[in-house]
């Protein structure tokens, strides 16, 4: 982050390692899912379920994915993990708890990929991030929204902390353009810091969480990532009056 002493954090994570992914990456591809997987393909690749396996064990890991995500039976998975069904029954059941612990419930269903309801909350927060409108910003944001930034462990939770941070963010006339994109099932965004040369630098890409009409999470990756995306690492051509 661009000079910015970030204020005092919620908590720490425990999460040390998450990177976001392409949807372009998974454009055409359909994973043939077995009769008892719970999750549909756009609720195992979100980053809220991505970041939450990673505190599970790895056996409990294993038998989670293989049982709920792609759907095989528990002999099936005992077979190929060598171990017994009342194993893979027993670690699927201590998964599925601490699962639950991390996957806090959303007040409202996320609007659907390219609907007309999720393009007006992107344009919102694309106007109001653009502009540093940080009374349009927090009006975007659910009441527990939750920011992260990994690898750093800073963890924020709560609208007024977020506000906070975003002001600090702005500060100093810092202006930002976002270029779009998608991660992980969702709105995403390269964010390139405007130079008095002309030139944008990429700061990093930032990937939203959204419950119904609002933003319940906002989750920025290093400027490193940009690229996977196909963005570049600078953009040329900022004159004041516009792009």
């Amino acid at each position: 982050m661009p000079k910015v002493d970030p204020p005092e954090p919620t908590r720490l994570g425990e999460v040390v390692w998450l990177e976001p992914f392409p949807d372009t990456l998974l454009e055409g591809v359909g994973l043939p899912l077995g009769p008892e997987a719970r999750y549909e393909q756009t609720e195992s690749i979100s980053l809220a379920f991505v970041t939450a396996l990673q505190v599970l064990p790895p056996r409990q890991l294993a038998v989670l994915i293989l049982r709920d995500v792609l759907g095989f039976h528990a002999s099936e998975v005992a077979g190929l993990l060598e171990v017994t069904v009342e194993s893979v029954n027993s670690a699927l059941k201590r998964a599925r708890a601490g699962l639950q612990r991390r996957l806090l419930p959303a007040a409202e269903p996320a609007p659907a990929a390219g609907s007309p309801a999720e393009d007006t909350i992107v344009a919102k927060f694309v106007s109001a991030w653009e502009s540093a409108d940080i009374d349009a910003l927090i009006a975007l944001l659910t009441d527990d929204v939750f920011m992260s930034m990994p690898p750093m462990p800073l963890e924020y939770q709560g609208r007024d902390v977020v506000a906070r941070f975003c002001a600090l963010l702005f500060g100093a006339d810092r202006r930002f353009d976002l270029v779009p994109t998608r991660a992980n099932g969702q709105p995403a965004f390269g964010a390139y810091l405007r130079t008095p040369d002309g030139t944008r630098h990429g700061t990093g890409l930032y990937v939203l969480t959204l419950s119904g009409d609002r933003i319940s999470a906002m989750t920025r990756f290093e400027n490193s990532v940009l690229p996977s995306f196909g963005l570049p690492r600078s953009l040329p051509g900022y004159r004041p009056d516009g792009k």
